[in-house]
């Protein structure tokens, strides 16, 4: 529960547990500031700076305030589900004074800055959401996120003219043997899993994963 500017918002929030957090700290090495260059969060329980006019209404809908201010909110939806986030250096972003310019917003005369403070020790940002291929839950699966981590981690590795081939390739020599991979993968983590059709959690289809991968690791450079 959140409580901001005498307004309750509810969510469900849940912690990582320490096994995924040392999992893939240890498949995606550390940031300058000792922390994990990759980390797991879960929808409703990771939030961000939005700065704007704000709108404020009771149980029936009917409008309370109006308010210019920044809150955190959500920093992704859906917000059950769990995200793998990659930290960004704070030179990604700009100069503060970049960032400030490029976010700032102006609401009846008051300049505010939209997307909150610079992020001056850098900032995570959304890699991958673990969700079936219709958007579904999926449980947290560390073994899933080691391997998400660290193909992420081999592809921004490969020069940028031969990545998309060598993902393709790469991938594609594996799909016929997928659905054994990925169940022999999850076995350890999410036993729920064995004998179900786990092809429909987000790796569906090992060139699409592929896709997602290049375009991740493209973002990342």
């Amino acid at each position: 529960m959140e409580q901001a500017s005498g307004i309750r918002v509810l969510r469900e929030t849940h912690e990582t547990p320490r096994t995924v957090c040392e999992r893939v700290a240890a498949a995606g090495g550390s940031n300058p500031f000792g922390e994990s260059n990759f980390r797991v969060v879960w929808g409703g329980s990771r939030l961000t700076w939005m700065g704007g006019r704000w709108t404020d209404r009771d149980a029936s809908g009917s409008v309370i305030r109006e308010v210019i201010e920044t809150r955190r909110v959500p920093k992704y939806l859906p917000v059950e589900r769990w995200h793998i986030e990659r930290w960004m250096p704070a030179e990604s972003y700009g100069s503060p004074e970049q960032w400030y310019e490029q976010t700032a917003e102006v609401e009846d005369g008051i300049r505010i800055a939209a997307l909150g403070p610079y992020p001056a020790r850098g900032e995570y940002e959304h890699c991958f959401t673990l969700s079936g291929a219709d958007g579904s839950y999926v449980p947290l699966s560390s073994a899933a996120c080691d391997w998400i981590v660290r193909a992420v981690e081999w592809a921004k590795r490969q020069p940028r003219r031969e990545q998309g081939g060598a993902v393709a390739t790469r991938e594609a020599r594996r799909a016929r043997d997928w659905d054994r991979d990925a169940d022999d993968l999850l076995d350890d983590a999410v036993p729920a899993f064995r004998g179900a059709p786990f092809v429909s959690a987000p790796f569906v289809g090992a060139q699409r994963f592929g896709r997602q991968i290049e375009q991740i690791s493209d973002g990342m450079r």
